[in-house]
């Protein structure tokens, strides 16, 4: 009798991914970002989840607005202390950790001087993506910004074209 675990075909299907998120909760997230952002400025979203053998994977999210009311106030995404104060007591609660982080852009999925030098989680590891133009339907996994974040402001990118795979969405999350 042979099976295979979820996990396993997820792993010969997707085997060089560090981040997976099931992929009804993607198209979800992106959908609220883009009604978020009426799309007209950026919007964004933590993604929470767990992390083993250096990968991780999304199980629930938090917007930003949802820890800071005035979050896009400006057009850009800029959340205040206190909002993380916010995020780390609900990671506590749910026993989850921020995973990556994912917000809207106007136009082309690239990483602003502001994105490089404020990430949303200074920890090496971190992962950013950036969603195209205020995440309007259609948008194709090879056109999303994915940055890893290395420390001291430095980033690798791990967009689709130079890191096929690195973020799965498939039926196997």
């Amino acid at each position: 009798m042979s099976f295979f675990t979820k996990a396993t075909i997820r792993a010969y299907a997707a085997p060089e991914h560090r981040l997976s998120c099931r992929h009804r909760m993607w198209r979800d997230v992106v959908a609220e970002l883009e009604r978020r952002g009426h799309r007209r400025h950026e919007a964004g979203v933590f993604l929470l989840g767990v992390e083993y053998c250096e990968r991780r994977e999304v199980r629930d999210v938090i917007f930003y607005d949802d820890l800071d009311p005035q979050a896009y106030a400006t057009g850009v995404c800029v959340l205040h202390g206190d909002a993380f104060a916010k995020l780390w007591a609900i990671c506590r609660t749910k026993k989850l950790t921020v995973v990556a982080d994912a917000h809207t852009h106007p136009d082309e999925a690239f990483q602003s001087s502001s994105d490089k030098a404020n990430p949303m989680v200074a920890r090496s590891g971190h992962i950013a993506i950036i969603i195209p133009d205020f995440a309007r339907r259609p948008i194709r996994a090879g056109h999303l910004g994915i940055y890893e974040y290395c420390g001291q402001h430095e980033w690798m990118d791990r967009s689709p074209l130079k890191a096929p795979g690195y973020f799965y969405t498939g039926l196997w999350s």
